[in-house]
């Protein structure tokens, strides 16, 4: 029953949203504010899954609904791959009406053939969405059959968009790989400092940014989940020896699943900024010698964080005379709601407020601390609010995902992409230099001091 398959991720322990709730709340699931019926994409729990498990790049990913579903989903996430493009194909069912009376489980038993004999990919996710599960589609006896059929992993996302949010979709992809995927394959070797990243997604080349740093400390990153992933990786993401959660809001679930089941230690870190990347540097150093690593890894782990902090701070001057002072509002969630203010304070900027949605407890707690004031955490701000704020000055420069963009750029305020549709890595000590060099360059456009001039109708105007 699908009902028997959500409880588990409504229940997470390891959320501290769920621990609060009462025991009817757990059963209502993560439906705090659900999908708006009618919307034109993202924000359900097809979404989620798709967005979490896609970054799987050589995996072939086919969305078991109308064209809609995929067209509205496909791509819509900057996940870098450094090989195979397979996962940015659109593979669906493209179900239609008359689907919708007869059934859509031979045209999905096609769709799987057709995909093995053209990609031949080493396994194939099926996503269920809203029609075909109303309609009562039996997807798990589908692909099981098609996995004795054609030798290989056929896997059941059942997430359709109605049962809950993004997030929700997000933690059942986790519970996907959980009940699938993970512990199904074995790594030809293994070291004492085999490590898992969750909920790190590549979002254009940021675990790029960070894998170097885990090299040059004997690190090896056995296993991504997911970003830039191959499905033999995720297979044996069991026998790492400690696992950082990068964005715990989306896959809290797959770390406590790995402590619980194989007792692999996890965290909640980030690679946004300076203070975080050094913080989980050290963490992973001290949770791997833990582990039965070699002692003397803590010690080259300051060595190497010594050396990088000091090459930030180098290369920083040329953009502290333009960022100091600077007033930010900061409108994301997640784990950038903390991480990106300790990121804007090391170059000397003032945060105004950060959002906290879809921010965890320890999130909240953290963001609280570096602001000091939980005037300065936010929920949802309205767009009239938002706008306000930038117009009256509060702020210099906003700092968002790209749905509120324009209430910035109507403001005639700077404005910068910090989200999965940005265009610029922003991990790591890399990254904080080039975030440091894309608001520079925002900051300093000749168009500021354009709009904010008198127009030639307007009194005070010159030539």
């Amino acid at each position: 029953m699908l009902t028997d398959r959500l409880a588990p991720v409504f229940e997470e322990p390891a959320c501290a949203t769920n621990r609060a709730k009462t025991d009817a709340q757990k059963r209502a699931g993560c439906k705090a504010k659900g999908p708006t019926p009618g919307a034109a994409a993202g924000g359900c729990a097809f979404d989620g899954a798709k967005i979490s498990l896609q970054p799987i790049v050589d995996a072939a990913h086919i969305v078991h609904g109308p064209i809609a579903c995929e067209g509205n989903n496909w791509d819509n996430r900057h996940s870098a791959s450094s090989g195979s493009d397979l996962y940015r194909r659109g593979l669906t069912t493209d179900l239609t009406e008359l689907d919708v009376i007869h059934g859509g489980e031979k045209k999905l038993w096609k769709a799987i053939r057709q995909a093995v004999e053209k990609f031949d990919p080493p396994a194939v996710f099926v996503y269920q969405t809203c029609v075909p599960s109303l309609t009562g589609d039996d997807i798990h006896a589908v692909c099981a059959a098609a996995a004795e059929r054609h030798g290989r992993p056929v896997i059941p996302v059942e997430a359709p968009g109605f049962v809950g949010t993004k997030n929700a979709g997000n933690r059942l992809a986790g519970q996907t790989l959980l009940d699938h995927v993970i512990g199904t394959g074995e790594p030809e070797t293994t070291t004492p400092t085999d490590i898992c990243l969750i909920a790190e997604f590549n979002i254009v080349g940021d675990l790029w940014q960070v894998k170097p740093l885990f090299d040059a400390l004997g690190i090896r990153l056995l296993s991504p989940i997911t970003g830039d992933a191959r499905y033999h990786e995720v297979t044996y993401a069991h026998r790492a020896k400690a696992s950082m959660v990068v964005c715990s809001q989306a896959m809290v679930n797959v770390g406590r699943g790995l402590q619980e089941r194989w007792g692999i230690p996890y965290f909640e870190g980030s690679f946004n900024g300076v203070r975080a990347t050094s913080e989980a540097l050290r963490t992973f150093a001290r949770l791997l010698v833990e582990q039965g690593a070699d002692a003397d890894l803590i010690d080259r782990a300051e060595a190497l964080i010594a050396e990088k902090e000091a090459e930030v701070q180098r290369q920083m001057e040329p953009y502290r005379a333009t960022l100091e002072g600077k007033k930010v509002l900061l409108y994301t969630g997640g784990n950038k709601a903390w991480s990106i203010v300790q990121t804007l304070q090391d170059m000397g900027m003032e945060v105004i407020g950060t959002s906290v949605r879809k921010s965890t407890d320890h999130g909240k707690a953290r963001a609280k601390d570096l602001l000091h004031e939980d005037k300065k955490l936010f929920g949802a701000i309205p767009a009239g609010e938002m706008f306000r704020m930038l117009k009256d000055g509060e702020a210099d420069i906003m700092l968002s995902g790209g749905r509120s963009q324009f209430v910035a750029l109507n403001a005639r305020r700077p404005w910068l992409d910090t989200n999965q549709e940005r265009h610029h890595a922003y991990a790591g000590y890399e990254g904080f230099i080039n975030l440091a060099k894309r608001m520079s360059l925002t900051l300093n456009a000749p168009i500021w001091e354009q709009v904010h001039s008198p127009a030639p109708w307007e009194e005070g105007y010159t030539a």
